[in-house]
């Protein structure tokens, strides 16, 4: 499975980058296990920082940044096969989730409710 690892990004953070790549670190914690369960880990940060950037992005949370972040997940859960929620507040997390159970898509709370391929 393709499985987008939502959580935590840049919620509570107050935009400090040290706060944001903590928990993009937490969230690429999760990949290990996923692709050792024979899975695909996908973070939905690893596709949009770079399209971000590359369109001119300066400020976390300015308009190119909430046009991009925000449909870059939306996109990936269109091609996904489960979402993974970890821990913590998250609106754009919520949402994936969201999306996910429109989408008849599985969303595990832990990476122990993960199946092996």
């Amino acid at each position: 499975m393709l499985i987008l690892i939502s959580g935590p990004y840049r919620s509570g953070t107050g935009d400090d980058p040290v706060k944001m790549a903590a928990n993009q670190r937490r969230l690429e914690a999760a990949s290990w296990p996923i692709f050792h369960a024979g899975h695909i880990p996908m973070i939905g940060e690893w596709v949009a920082q770079p399209v971000w950037r590359a369109a001119g992005g300066r400020e976390p949370g300015d308009d190119l940044y909430n046009n991009i972040f925000y449909p870059v997940a939306e996109r990936l859960i269109s091609i996904c096969d489960a979402v993974l929620r970890l821990p913590g507040d998250s609106h754009g997390a919520d949402n994936d989730v969201k999306l996910a159970r429109e989408r008849g898509l599985p969303v595990y709370y832990s990476l122990a409710e993960i199946p092996p391929a």
